[in-house]
This record gives C-alpha cells, structure tokens and sequence, in this order.
C-alpha cells in the first residue's frame, strides 16, 4: 500500500480502480460483477448527482438499505465528496431511525424500497433529497410507499434519475478530503439500550483496514460472501473495505440470508472469505452437526472419547467445507464470544476458522489472527500500530479492563463530549469496557463485559458470560443469560425445541406432562452447570424463554431487556 498517499476513502478508491481495473469487484451472487473502473466511474456520477442536489463537504447523507452493490456505491460516492455517511442498520426501529436522521441533521438519505415505509412518514427541515438505492432515482418528498410502489411500476418520469441529471453538471471541483476528517457517523445498539453516535474518520478506517491486511492476506482471486449487515463497522471496515484494497470480488444476497438462500449462494460463488457472528456458526453446530453425535446411543458414548471425538469432528468438518462451497480459507468470526464446544470443534475439524475483537469505536478491529495462527478461547494478537494495556489489575489473575491506543480509535461520540470524556483516560487511552488479559504481551483474552461483572457474597467477581458458556454446551440449549436477582443468580434459557422434539418424538406428551419434561430438563441443565462451576457462581434457578432473546446486529442479547 506504498502507493497510497492518503489515508482516505477517496485515495483508496482511486488506488485500487488504477491498480485493478478491470478486475471484478461487487456482484449480487446471480448478477454480473460491476469492476474496479466501471465502480470509480458510478461514484464519480453519482457524487455530482448529490452536489446537484445541494450537498456540499460536511453533510451527512444516511445510507438504510439492505447489503447491495449500491451500497458500496453510495458509501464511496458520500464520502470521497467530502460528506459524511451515515450509515442506519436496517432492523433499528422507525423511532430509533427517526431520531438517527434528526440528531444527525441529515440532509440526504439512499433508502431502499424494502426500508422505504420507515421514513415515509418522517419530516424534517434539513432533509432535502430522498434517493431510492435500487436505482439511485430521485423520489419526491412526502411520497408514500403504495404511491413509491406505483412509480417504480409505472417507470414514472416524476423521479428523476441520476444519470440524466448528472450529465448536466459541469465544472465542479473535487474536493480535497484530509486524512482527520469525519468519513462516517456509525449509531450502534449495543447490549444497554443507548444507541450512540460513533465518529470515524478517513484515517481510522483506512488504517485499521490496511492493519488488517497485515495478519490475513487476501488476493485478486478471493471471493467474499457478505451475509452481515454492512452499516455494522465490522462488516463495512473487515468485509468491504479490507477485500476492496486487494481487488477481491464481493458478492451480496437477493434475499434474507436463511439456509434455503446461503447454501445455493455458497456453491455457486465458492466464497473463499465470509464473516460471521458467533450464534451462526453456533445454531449450525447445534441443530446439524451435533445431533449426529448424539442421536445413537453407540457413538454418544464413543463421542467421549478425545481420540474418536477428533475423528468425527474431522468428518463433519469435511462435510461442512463442503456445504460451504469447498473453497473456503478464512472464516471470521467476531461480535461476540464464541462458544468453547464450538470452537474445540472448529479447531478439532481443521476448519480454517479465526476469531476477532473490535468495537465501532475502533473502526473496529483491535486484535485478531489468520487461521493458521489461532490459539484456542484467543482472540488473537494486537493488530499492527495498535497499542492495547490491562489497567485496574486483578493480582492473582492478571485481568482487568482493556484499553487502547492507535489511529483506529475514533474522534468522539457525536454531539456527546461527556460521553466522549468519559470513555477515554487522562492520557488518551480508549476504555473499551471489556476485561481480558494479555499472555506473553501478544495474545488477548477477552473474559467479558466490566458492567456484566456480577458481585458474588464475598466481594468475588463472577462472570455471567462463562456461566451462560457452560449451560449452552447443553444440547438443549441454545442460548442462555445469566443474571442477579434478590442477590441469587438466576438464568433465563431459550431452549432448542427442535431437538426436544426430536428426543421424545416417541412419547405422546399432553401439554402437563411436556411442562414437567421442560421442568426436569431446566433442573438437570442447573444440576450439570453447578457441578463445573466454582461454589460461588452456582446458578439458584432457571427460567424458561419461551421467545428468542432480542439481539443487537452483531447478535449479542440485549440484557437490558432482562435484568
């Protein structure tokens, strides 16, 4: 990247439509690939569409569409103007992305058909031009979705599209985007409720995206399949920023990623890349992979024996690189902790697996590895020009919260300076909120969040994520929390009813006799997890969730909505 001489979006984009012109880069998976030229040349057009529509260096312009190829257009054609992207995660609630568009003070906004419905009923005096990303037309203020509908059927010449409009502008300067400049307003939903505005610049993500680079080499030849949603910074920084730098291809879904659309997807792009939460590769291993260990009584038993267990996770791990496309090097896995039981299966299998630790407000990775490097319950080491420190020490055990330093860390939380100062340290150190420690001063280990740190009885910090680990290696479980109540810890479990189901097919249950299965079943869940933990941590009562938890976007549980 020598030949880069700014860290900015701007000069990346011209870098790599110089170095890899002809070369593909974004695709639906059933679409033609637009390439590196034809990219700059779609950004160039539409930045003078958004000048045309009065946007100017410093505007925000919101991006609320599902992962596309226009998105990537979108992003780029926002930010090498010099304005800003905001970019909205499609699940947030209307009033959530009301209030993103206000406390922003956006100007513009690329929505997509899909999404339309969660604005149309918003006003604002600063909202000028509304932008539909399918097509990159311009839609009327005030219009309603049946009338959007009707438009886009009829091929209305009331919205207007860029091409014609763009055409029409001449003489208009480029700006000059500097390296500190505000690139990207990132509102996150994190596991307490407050969504706050995360401030990046050009250099953050540039960085942290070359950093990247530097502990997983990626080719012309890699193909990534993005399942995760692209407003998230890791998405956006790993799975869009990173692969464009090396002129890989990257390739999006029509529809919602569920298995009867992956699976088709993976075998026709044969990705070599993909990113992933921990709770997908965690419902994979529970509902596929796990029952064929489990439903035959001789190969449960055999399944507890090391040598055989190695053996068998060797075959399911084949059978899975197959499903995956067969041409699978990197799956990256990162926004939450991931499961013990599945990662001794991902390791045991050989799947070439690699875990990461960021936050937005590290535009977002701080620590990570390839998948030859891993080491097992890590998070990998420090990415280059990163500096992390364990502050507030536990003595007998080396851990305490994670801090950090580099060109990575963002400016500020936008429009919050008491926010802003409360998360950083007297000498500049970005607090991350996470405990962890540090082996050999290389490899992290991340123990869990400082304000889930649960007191127990005699001053003992008790971790609820390592409790909720040990009761999700239950087979009936697939996921769990971990929580105090009247000074007593208490669990919530959402049980995988598919396999009990499959377990009792055979018994005929009334409604009674399955309420007392469920019951005894919660009573050997907390009989089992309390003989692994410490005295301490043991687990006084079990709840039943009848409903999945409600997730954030990197599908962690908001725990506020059950403590």
């Amino acid at each position: 990247m020598d030949d880069l001489k700014k860290l900015t979006l701007k000069s990346l984009l011209i870098y790599v439509a110089n170095k890899y012109s002809d070369r593909p880069a974004l695709s639906f998976v059933s679409g033609t690939p637009i390439s590196y030229s034809e990219l700059r040349e779609s950004v160039r057009e539409l930045s003078k569409f958004l000048h045309h529509q009065g946007i100017i260096v410093g505007d925000k312009v919101a991006i609320l569409s599902e992962n596309n190829p226009n998105w990537g257009i979108a992003y780029f054609a926002i930010t090498t103007m010099g304005a800003i992207a905001v970019p909205i995660l499609p699940d947030f609630h209307v009033s959530e992305v009301h209030h993103i568009l206000r406390h922003s003070n956006c100007k513009a906004i690329f929505v997509s058909e899909k999404y339309y419905e969660k604005i149309e009923d918003f006003r604002s005096d600063t909202l000028s031009s509304i932008i539909l990303i399918n097509d990159f037309s311009l839609i009327p203020l005030e219009t309603s979705k049946v009338v959007l509908k009707k438009l886009i059927l009829e091929g209305s010449k009331e919205i207007a599209k860029i091409k014609e409009a763009a055409l029409r502008l001449t003489k208009i300067i480029s700006p000059e985007v500097q390296e500190d400049d505000i690139a990207v307003i990132i509102y996150t939903s994190g596991t307490t409720g407050h969504s706050k505005g995360v401030v990046l610049t050009h250099k953050n993500i540039v960085f942290d995206a070359i950093a990247t680079l530097k502990i997983q080499n990626i080719t012309t030849d890699d193909r990534l399949l993005s399942i995760l949603p692209l407003p998230h910074t890791y998405e956006c920084t790993i799975g869009f920023i990173v692969p464009i730098i090396r002129g890989a291809c990257i390739y999006y879904l029509e529809k919602p990623p569920t298995a009867r659309v992956l699976l088709p997807a993976m075998q026709k792009i044969k990705p070599t890349m993909i990113l992933t939460v921990p709770l997908i590769i965690e419902k994979i291993f529970k509902t596929k992979i796990s029952p064929n260990f489990t439903h035959n009584t001789i190969i449960r038993k055999l399944y507890h024996f090391p040598p055989i267990r190695k053996i068998l996770h060797r075959l399911a791990g084949k059978k899975l690189m197959k499903s995956f496309g067969g041409k699978l090097r990197f799956f990256g896995i990162g926004g939450a902790l991931l499961s013990p039981e599945v990662e001794k299966f991902l390791r045991e299998a050989k799947f070439p697996y690699a875990i990461g630790y960021g936050l937005t407000e590290t535009s977002p990775l701080i620590a990570g590895s390839n998948a030859e490097m891993t080491k097992y319950r890590s998070t990998g080491y420090m990415i280059p020009g990163v500096e992390v420190r364990i502050i507030n020490q536990n003595k007998q055990t080396g851990e305490g919260e994670i801090v950090v330093k580099g060109d990575n860390v963002m400016k500020e939380y936008y429009k919050d300076p008491e926010g802003t100062a409360n998360v950083f340290t007297k000498d500049g150190w970005f607090k991350t909120g996470d405990l962890g420690l540090l082996k050999r001063n290389k490899y992290l280990y991340i123990k869990g969040r400082l304000k889930n740190i649960i007191v127990g009885p005699s001053g003992e910090n008790i971790y609820p994520e390592e409790i909720e680990a040990a009761i999700n290696e239950c087979n009936y479980v697939f996921e769990s929390l971990v929580f105090q109540k009247q000074e007593k810890l208490m669990a919530r479990v959402y049980l995988n009813y598919e396999e009990i189901d499959h377990e009792f097919a055979h018994h005929k249950f009334t409604e009674t006799q399955l309420k007392k299965k469920i019951s005894e079943i919660l009573n050997n869940i907390r009989t089992d997890v309390n003989a692994k933990v410490s005295s301490f941590s043991k687990i006084h009562n079990i709840i039943e969730q009848q409903e999945p938890f409600k997730k954030t976007p990197t599908q962690k549980i908001k725990r506020y909505l059950y403590v």
